[in-house]
């Protein structure tokens, strides 16, 4: 599809989800570096203009985030992909994510590993996220509100844990609760602009960082975050 296409039908709105999804993967993800097939897969099976709210259908597939209420926002789909990417999935791991919001990064989650344990602190989001993935047929998401900087301490612990909103620090809870030979993908540093980290435990419970980039989220809000 030739970039003037692209522009024509993006004003006047996709005829068919599919569409939209090849040429996110293609534009998006794919020519910037996102190579692994399974991850690129998990995007064609979760469409992303079920997450959004109605009134930005037409902007789903959009190369920025969006606001999904609640002072939330549904990342940029290259984020999705490159912190999804960083987690180096195989299919058997149980995930963490903290910051369920729309449910969509949860979905891709839930394409690629064998359990997503989600934390949300807005009863609201993660009412109707699990609502949406549930209908949608995922029965390897569990999702619980609560402080997301203190984890599910119940279920660790995990072979991968994402964080979708911005830390101060590596709250110690998380890092407690991620098993040896896990990974990490978090952003840290202040409320506006952080530094994509993924972090990886040796056997010995040695921090490795690896950075993916600058980047700025909401803030993670919490005891082991920010003040609320």
């Amino acid at each position: 599809m030739h970039q003037s296409t692209f522009l024509f039908f993006y004003k006047e709105g996709f005829p068919i989800s599919e569409e939209k999804i090849e040429y996110m993967i293609a534009k998006q993800l794919r020519a910037r570096g996102i190579q692994d097939e399974s991850v690129l897969d998990a995007f064609r099976k979760v469409p992303r203009d079920k997450f959004v709210r109605p009134e930005d259908d037409n902007y789903a597939y959009s190369d920025s985030p969006l606001p999904i209420g609640h002072g939330q926002t549904i990342s940029q789909p290259f984020i999705v992909a490159l912190m999804t990417e960083a987690l180096e999935l195989q299919g058997s791991e149980k995930v963490m994510e903290i910051g369920t919001g729309s449910g969509y990064q949860t979905a891709i989650l839930a394409e690629l590993a064998r359990q997503v344990y989600s934390v949300e602190k807005v009863p609201e989001l993660a009412e109707t996220a699990e609502k949406k993935l549930k209908k949608m047929g995922y029965d390897n998401v569990f999702i619980k509100v609560g402080d997301g900087t203190k984890g599910w301490e119940e279920k660790s612990p995990y072979d991968a844990i994402i964080v979708t909103a911005a830390s101060p620090q590596i709250p110690p809870s998380l890092w407690e609760q991620l098993a040896p030979e896990g990974r990490m993908v978090i952003p840290v540093g202040d409320r506006f602009f952080q530094t994509l980290l993924q972090l990886k435990k040796t056997d010995q419970g040695k921090m490795v960082k690896n950075s993916l980039g600058d980047c700025r989220f909401v803030p993670l809000l919490g005891e082991e975050g920010w003040d609320f």
